[in-house]
């Protein structure tokens, strides 16, 4: 099997961003992002997806969180579709429904180089700590268009910290399903040759 690492960085004039990914990993990872909950949501996805991870981000914080959690998404998002190139070999499809006591959410990927995102559901609480709910919905729309990601999520329960976490595990999950290498392919999983 190749290498399928990437190591991409992003530097706006809200943020400063490094992130180091490897596919094929143990679930190790070193988050810091000044957000609490949300590098708590980025070891969960390398955790639950057996991605090592490495996430730096020194953001805007004095405004809020948006700008931290959209630019690391972009640059995770990028560091997806490095290290996957040609795709070759990929499961391509997968999804997961994963619950977190009344919380319940379900993510379908299609690793098609078509980027496109749909979500249902809402959050329960407008923020988790110093995490603004939505930004989890954002975060997974970010990354699917940047990683080239065909990605229907749903989420539902009665507390946020749940159906984010859910959210988060879901994607990790489902991610790695589709990211896998099936071993019974050599060639990329497309009748047109290419994704």
């Amino acid at each position: 099997m190749t290498d399928r690492t990437a190591a991409r960085t992003r530097e706006t004039a809200e943020t400063d961003i490094e992130v180091t990914l490897d596919l094929d990993g143990d679930g190790d990872a070193t988050v810091e992002t000044g957000v609490g909950f949300f590098d708590h949501m980025l070891e969960a996805l390398a955790k639950h997806g057996l991605f090592d991870v490495t996430v730096r981000c020194d953001g805007d914080l004095a405004i809020d969180d948006h700008h931290t959690v959209e630019d690391v998404a972009i640059t995770l998002g990028a560091a997806f579709e490095e290290a996957l190139g040609d795709k070759r070999g990929i499961v391509r499809y997968a999804d997961r429904k994963v619950p977190l006591d009344e919380a319940v959410a379900e993510v379908v990927v299609d690793v098609s180089g078509r980027p496109r995102f749909y979500f249902d559901g809402e959050f329960s609480q407008p923020s988790v700590g110093d995490f603004t709910s939505d930004m989890a919905r954002h975060f997974v729309e970010s990354l699917a268009l940047n990683a080239g990601l065909t990605l229907h999520a749903s989420v539902s329960g009665k507390n946020a910290h749940h159906e984010i976490e859910a959210l988060f595990k879901a994607l990790a999950r489902t991610l790695d399903d589709a990211m896998r290498i099936d071993e019974r392919r050599s060639d990329t999983p497309s009748t047109k040759g290419e994704l």
